[in-house]
């Protein structure tokens, strides 16, 4: 079996780490807070043994994607914007997508917003939970999991003011 390969690839104005192997359908495979790729080295070879070119990306701002220095270049739009130019750069309309975490809420938002490019989608530990109009992301997280979710954590002025 090949080794996993590494490649930068221009997507969306960024340039965006991939780690990949095999051939076949396409499944991209998006690692959570505060991973990378490597995140999904054992599922990277055995998805490729099994038939799959299996592209596990840094999101932007992780690994050695780039990481764009304004906060507003972190949106879900962004992000479906990188992974939409990643299934271009392979020349496919549509992909499997694999998410856990963080990359669970991209893929909800690449299957909400384009779901013309997605052949299927697995979450992993993360619900489909829509935004609400009236409350906070950070509330909503607050009331439905509580302060000690990891994305609270990284709210509190202790760590902003570090």
């Amino acid at each position: 079996m090949d080794e996993v390969s590494h490649q930068r690839i221009k997507s969306n104005g960024i340039w965006i780490h991939v780690a990949e192997q095999g051939t076949g359908p396409l499944v991209l495979l998006l690692h959570g807070f505060p991973e990378n790729w490597y995140a999904w080295r054992h599922q990277i070879n055995f998805l490729a043994k099994h038939g799959f070119h299996v592209v596990a990306p840094d999101l932007r701002g992780y690994g050695d994607s780039d990481s764009p220095l304004t906060p507003t270049s972190y949106t879900v739009f962004h992000i479906v914007g990188d992974l939409i130019g990643l299934i271009d750069h392979y020349g496919l309309e549509k992909a499997f997508i694999v998410g856990v975490d963080w990359g669970a809420v991209a893929g909800w938002h690449l299957s909400l917003l384009r779901p013309d490019r997605v052949q299927g989608f697995v979450a992993l530990c993360v619900p489909y939970l829509p935004r609400s109009p009236t409350t906070k992301s950070t509330e909503s997280i607050r009331q439905s999991i509580g302060d000690g979710c990891h994305v609270m954590q990284f709210q509190v002025p202790f760590f902003l003011n570090r």
